[in-house]
């Protein structure tokens, strides 16, 4: 477990190490009296390196390691987690939960999951595919991808670098109601980010890829170059007028649109009554013609897993069908606390797909014929509690289905609800470097501001 590059994997017996230091923490914690418990042990194995203007800049190992635990004196909860694998430390730990529980209040809503939800088949979804390249390779990799991209044209000229980031995670889950499940999978990206300048003034942009198997990885040379194209397209950008147009989402930056959705109808914001969709299940919130669907098992999927952080067991399901809210996205505590089921959400959504239209990106942009493209969103500024909605935001202005200059220092407008509401179309352009798979996202209308 030391190294990410072995000649021999060694994660299924580390696995197994794992999966019997939870069990033995759940074992510890009932001799201390807790009715029940439940433990996380996991180590994550990393490798990053960042190069710049050809020289290295960062070299990075990671190790880290963890183990947490949660007790249950009938309502009454405490939690307490260690970084360190030495029994000493883990028994500490026990007792350090055990001591928070007798002294925090009951909680109706505390507890495992429902023993009829836990997971019971264990289903192999190609998760695990390690990387085996050294920090020479690395530092190589990151210096070809920015090489690729400063090529292009010499008007790029800087570079805030090149990154090679190599994953491993492995962890094991156990609880009291007998239930042990491990998990091992692998995350790696490659990433540049490059600055362009002409008498009109500097740009920057980037591009990357995020996979679970290198051999997945675009080639070297075509990420360089991608985001070489995108800060070139850049340069000259301007302003626009205040107005109202219709906005066409990018697939890197729709996702965005998509997770405010989710965090919307997940339980917490529900059952704290801090969400504009609250009560909103059987409602339409999209057109009828969308839907979107959680898929768990997937195939290298960047949210793939066979159980959620409660050990309830995954599985396919609608989450927006014909445009109305199928259901919440609830872990165990938060479905006790609205009077609920688990939907195996503990800790999260998984895949999350929106079906995709026929259009594609071209096609979406002839469909627009004149509105906003938006390529790049910054600012936190949306409310979950009224929907309100307003960013800062670049991209490109559309004139007539093409594209006519860049655009930047605007901000972007709306409601959720509204804009939900009002989708036009979402693209087959799909991004597959996140657990949220959409297409481009065309809205009918939005509030632009700018000059």
């Amino acid at each position: 477990m030391n190294s990410i590059v072995a000649n021999k994997d060694t994660s299924l017996a580390d696995l197994d190490r794992l999966a019997q230091i939870a069990q033995d923490v759940v074992a510890q914690a009932r001799r201390q009296g807790a009715s029940a418990a439940d433990a996380a042990a996991s180590i994550d194995l990393g490798l990053a390196v960042g190069v710049r203007l050809g020289e290295v800049e960062t070299v990075e190992r990671t190790r880290d390691r963890a183990v947490s635990v949660t007790v249950y004196f009938g309502q009454r909860k405490g939690s307490a987690t260690t970084a360190d694998l030495d029994p000493r430390s883990i028994a500490q730990t026990v007792e350090h939960a055990c001591a928070i529980a007798r002294y925090t209040e009951p909680d109706p809503a505390s507890g495992l999951a429902d023993p009829a939800l836990l997971a019971k088949t264990f289903p192999d979804l190609d998760l695990w595919h390690p990387w085996d390249i050294t920090p020479e390779e690395a530092i190589a990799l990151g210096v070809e991808i920015e090489a690729a991209g400063r090529a292009v044209d010499a008007r790029i000229d800087n570079s805030d670098g090149a990154a090679v980031q190599v994953g491993a995670s492995l962890t094991a889950y156990a609880n009291s109601d007998g239930f042990v499940g491990t998990e091992r999978g692998t995350h790696h990206s490659l990433s540049v980010a490059l600055i362009a300048e002409d008498d009109a003034g500097m740009q920057r942009d980037y591009w990357y890829d995020s996979v679970r198997r290198p051999s997945d990885f675009a080639s070297a040379e075509s990420i360089g170059r991608k985001a070489a194209q995108r800060t070139l397209a850049r340069l000259g950008a301007r302003r626009l007028s205040t107005r109202q147009c219709p906005v066409l989402f990018a697939p890197e930056v729709a996702r965005s649109l998509i997770g405010h959705f989710l965090s919307a109808v997940s339980g917490g914001a529900l059952y704290r009554r801090a969400s504009f969709l609250v009560d909103h299940v059987g409602h339409s919130v999209f057109p009828r013609w969308l839907q979107i669907v959680e898929r768990p098992h997937i195939p290298r999927g960047h949210g793939s897993t066979a159980f959620d952080n409660d050990g309830v067991a995954t599985r396919d399901s609608d989450l927006v069908r014909d445009g109305v809210l199928a259901r919440y996205i609830l872990g165990s505590y938060s479905a006790r606390k609205l009077g609920l089921q688990s939907t195996g959400n503990a800790g999260g959504v998984q895949n999350i797909l929106v079906e995709p239209g026929a259009d594609d990106f071209a096609a979406l942009l002839r469909r627009m014929g004149s509105g906003l493209l938006v390529t790049e969103l910054m600012g936190q500024g949306v409310s979950l509690i009224t929907g309100d909605y307003s960013r800062g935001a670049s991209g490109f202005w559309v004139e007539h289905g093409e594209i006519v200059h860049p655009v930047e220092e605007i901000t972007i407008a709306g409601n959720l609800r509204d804009m939900y509401a009002n989708l036009v179309a979402v693209g087959s352009d799909v991004d597959p470097r996140s657990h949220i798979l959409t297409g481009s996202l065309l809205l009918e209308r939005m509030t632009i501001a700018g000059e």
